[in-house]
């Protein structure tokens, strides 16, 4: 079914989205797939998309789970079945149970293979990973059954890939379901996106994110309605902020920004050696995200008035207020945030010093603040 090596994006920890039983907040997507099935209109290409971290692989397993153990739907004769409502299928069921130890033969998962020549995975997946699946279709064809394909994700393809893949969807094998994962679809072939039916998955509201982490697998600590705020509704991303610490760090960078117009550089200096520290590179990364992700709240502070959706660290309220008063300063933090952003970035791609890009990142945040 699967390649040992294959690992879609997941913490350390989490659970693979194969294994994972629910999926929290996107029952619209459940739903309507559901009704193409029951209608017997069920399309043989489908395009999950939406941002990273809200589910679409475990979306995909719930769907390859559930059309590969339910029979197709009557014709409303005599003996016809009640259309199902879910598509919880029983872990006990044969279909989970060899699907969860790797070994369902009507399951094929796409994704990045190893290069024969460097031993190495692959960044793209290349057009022999497409062409293998004319061979699965082949040999899994004779019990008349369903076949699934997941494709983890579409937006690696290079573009042989995208061309091999978009003739099966022109001219597909009967009885088989191709499932792309796509965190970008703008990126994939117009003719790949309109040959196969939609389902977007949305962001989690705080609630939401709170039954998501409970079920992670992961022990998670932090507010879940501030994990929520900083990671945009994303599990995966409120996941990496609760494992590094990463509400801790906005909050210092909101009490940094509290001491504005003048740093308080001592602080300053710490934050920033801490982030330099040797194998701290996630660390100074997630600094800049925070630090990206600051400036639009104090933009959208000015814009619309605090709060741009919910309290995130000690204060934030009165900070960010008193630094984005008016509509004026929220399109100076906005002009501004650009120039820091870019400037940071192209710092860490070409090596500065990690503390010293730090300090330049706080001290320009500081020229931006209202006197």
């Amino acid at each position: 079914m699967t390649d040992d090596l294959y690992q879609p994006d997941r913490i350390d920890g989490a659970r693979h989205p194969r294994d994972t039983a629910r999926l929290i907040g996107q029952e619209a997507a459940e739903a309507a797939f559901l009704d193409a099935f029951n209608s017997g209109k069920l399309h043989h290409g489908w395009l999950l998309t939406g941002p990273r971290g809200v589910g679409k692989a475990t979306l995909a397993w719930r769907l390859a789970r559930f059309l590969l153990a339910t029979p197709d739907p009557d014709d409303g004769g005599m003996f016809a079945s009640v259309a199902p409502s879910t598509l919880d299928i029983d872990p006990e069921h044969p279909v989970a149970r060899r699907i969860s130890a790797g070994g369902e033969g009507a399951l094929k998962v796409v994704t990045r293979s190893v290069d024969e020549k460097t031993k190495r995975l692959r960044k793209q997946i290349v057009v022999d990973d497409i062409r293998k699946l004319n061979g699965f279709f082949q040999m899994s064809a004779a019990d008349g059954g369903r076949r699934v394909v997941i494709v983890d994700d579409a937006d690696l393809m290079n573009p042989n890939a995208a061309n091999a893949l978009l003739k099966m969807l022109e001219e597909p094998p009967a009885r088989a379901v191709i499932l792309l994962i796509s965190h970008r679809p703008s990126g994939l072939l117009p003719t790949i996106r309109s040959r196969c039916r939609t389902l977007r998955l949305g962001t989690l509201t705080p609630d939401q994110m709170a039954q998501a982490l409970e079920l992670s697998g992961v022990d998670v600590t932090g507010d879940p309605t501030a994990l929520a705020a900083l990671s945009g509704g994303s599990v995966g991303a409120a996941l990496s902020l609760s494992l590094m610490g990463g509400l801790q760090l906005y909050a210092e960078l909101v009490a940094l920004l509290g001491t504005f117009p003048r740093l308080d550089r001592a602080r300053a200096l710490k934050l920033a050696e801490a982030a330099a520290a040797r194998g701290a590179e996630e660390k100074l990364a997630l600094l800049f995200d925070l630090t990206d992700l600051l400036m639009l709240r104090l933009a959208r502070t000015g814009a619309l008035g605090y709060p741009p959706d919910v309290a995130a660290a000690p204060n934030e309220q009165a900070i960010l207020s008193r630094l984005s008063p008016t509509p004026e300063q929220g399109r100076e933090w906005a002009q501004a945030a650009q120039g820091i952003s870019t400037r940071a970035r192209h710092g860490m791609a070409v090596n500065l010093d990690p503390a010293a890009l730090v300090l330049d990142t706080l001290f320009k945040m500081g020229e931006a603040a209202p006197r």
